[in-house]
């Protein structure tokens, strides 16, 4: 039998008592090990994290805490090939991808290091000057943003098992909460190890992070007031995180990030052969093949010229043409497979009710495997999909394909395009390609509202722009409506869900005594 990996709650290494689910190879379908989180005492998880890990944290400083976050990038960083052979392994992941996921992790951490210690030593932060409240200076207002005595929950999707915990934790420890990591089960091998790595270094407070990576049973119920929740998912399941009574009822702080239908805008001044057309098919299939296709900011719509539609679909189709898919570790794949046979089953089923709607430009599914064998392997070669009428193809903008897997629409004007853009209903980022400036600023501002990130890019920054969906820590991660409604990262506003706002109305003598 495979072995069972320990979670890590009330400060000591614990396994669930039932059989656990099994983890499997998704290019060779072997069993690797297996997670269970059956007959865990939660609220003494949940109070362990809160009382001990919390108190700990709150005691330091932001400087203090940050040389945390420092401490815990280094022990990655030492164990950083063993992380590579997991995601390998378990996420069917090539080298390339799986630096993604570990090495933005890690730059995530050191950022934030680098920004908590420009906070100082102190334990409280100010929120702006103070003003005075009558008409002499006597008596003032000064606003504070005080750590959250609680506990953050992190419930993660299976995509990012490593940056996915640390894009969250960062913050939530820079801020002085303990976290609580729940893992997507498919591939939470990766976060268990590096969660064990840093417990056992010992450079966190005991309680400061804990892992769950079993079954989330429950795991809500043990939510208290002053406790936060940040969840990445499906809409579905983040439904059933708004109705929870944690936060129905108890008011628990909830962040949501949910599905996207994110899209790349060609601009009508970018001809074939034009740089910002080269860009745009260059970041389309990039965006369609890095982690098969797995990102919740990965390009689903692409928005051409009408006039452009036939020059754009042969440019991606011959692009899509030459990546070789299969096994992660034969050096000539380029696109290695999705996290498991349920996603390649639930990714099969979303192209046909595309294609049932749509035209298909490009199927990558017809081109034999490299060291896999298609009837074990969850590997789906990329689909290019057309529809001729972007209004009309309503599907498109409803339904998200988590793979490789993208639609092109055809626009008619500016207005129009902007139109079928928001009809993602909110989405995690567009991207725009083009040369003439204020065109693009035009655009970026209609489409602000309607998104988290817009991502610009012209000839100008060809070899500098980060990439359509590539999450940095400097700005925002997050997006309006179907997006969810949450924010993460953006800098230090990340630290804005971990605190508290509060006004102290006192005297200038008191307000200056605060030490902050």
């Amino acid at each position: 039998m495979t072995e069972l990996l320990a979670n890590h709650v009330a400060g000591r290494w614990q396994h669930g008592t039932g059989p656990g689910t099994e983890l499997r190879d998704p290019v060779l379908g072997t069993a690797l090990v297996r997670v269970d989180a059956t007959g865990l005492n939660l609220p003494e998880a949940f109070a362990f994290a809160r009382e001990q890990g919390g108190a700990a944290l709150r005691a330091a400083t932001y400087r203090e805490r940050a040389a945390m976050l420092g401490a815990v990038a280094k022990v990655l960083q030492a164990h950083r090939d063993s992380y590579y052979d997991i995601a390998t392994a378990n996420s069917g992941t090539v080298k390339t991808d799986s630096a993604v996921d570990i090495d933005g992790g890690i730059f995530t951490l050191g950022q934030y290091a680098k920004w908590g210690d420009a906070l100082g030593d102190v334990r409280v932060l100010r929120d702006g000057d103070a003003v005075r409240l009558g008409k002499e200076p006597v008596f003032q207002s000064q606003h504070l943003q005080v750590p959250r005595p609680g506990v953050a929950l992190c419930i993660n999707a299976f995509n990012f098992p490593a940056w996915g915990l640390w894009e969250k934790a960062a913050p939530a420890l820079l801020s002085g909460m303990p976290v609580i990591v729940k893992p997507g089960t498919s591939t939470a091998w990766l976060t268990q190890r590096m969660v064990q790595d840093v417990v056992n270094a010992g450079v966190l407070p005991a309680g400061a992070l804990s892992i769950i990576a079993g079954s989330s049973a429950g795991l809500m119920d043990a939510l208290q007031p002053f406790d936060v929740v940040s969840f990445t998912g499906s809409a579905e399941t983040a439904g059933v995180v708004r109705a929870h009574p944690a936060v129905a009822q108890r008011s628990v702080r909830a962040n949501i990030e949910a599905d996207s239908l994110n899209a790349a805008l060609l601009m009508a001044d970018a001809a074939p052969g034009s740089a910002a057309f080269d860009l745009l098919v260059r970041e389309v299939v990039r965006e369609m093949t890095v982690k098969s296709g797995q990102k919740c900011t990965a390009i689903r719509r692409i928005l051409v010229p009408s006039t452009l539609y036939a020059a754009v679909a042969e440019a991606v189709s011959a692009q899509l043409a030459s990546v070789v898919v299969g096994n992660p570790r034969n050096p000539e794949v380029r696109m290695g497979s999705l996290v498991s046979r349920a996603q390649f089953d639930g990714v099969q089923a979303g192209i046909a009710a595309l294609a049932a709607h749509t035209d298909v430009l490009h199927d990558g599914r017809t081109c034999p495997l490299v060291d896999a064998d298609p009837a074990v392997a969850a590997c789906v070669g990329p689909v290019l999909l057309g529809a001729r009428d972007a209004d009309r193809a309503s599907i498109v903008h409803d339904v998200e394909v988590f793979g490789p897997v993208a639609t092109l629409l055809p626009y008619n004007d500016l207005p129009h395009a902007l139109a079928v853009a928001q009809r993602g209903q909110g989405s995690l980022v567009t991207s725009l390609y083009g040369a003439d400036e204020k065109a693009l600023a035009q655009a970026a501002i209609a489409l602000a509202a309607s998104n988290g990130r817009v991502h610009v890019v012209t000839p100008a920054v060809a070899t500098a722009h980060t990439g359509h969906g590539n999450v940095m820590p400097m700005s925002l991660h997050g997006g309006p409506g179907r997006a969810g409604g949450g924010a993460e990262l953006g800098g230090l506003r990340a630290l804005d869900f971990y605190h508290q706002r509060s006004a102290v109305q006192a005297s200038p003598e008191v307000l200056a005594a605060l030490g902050c």
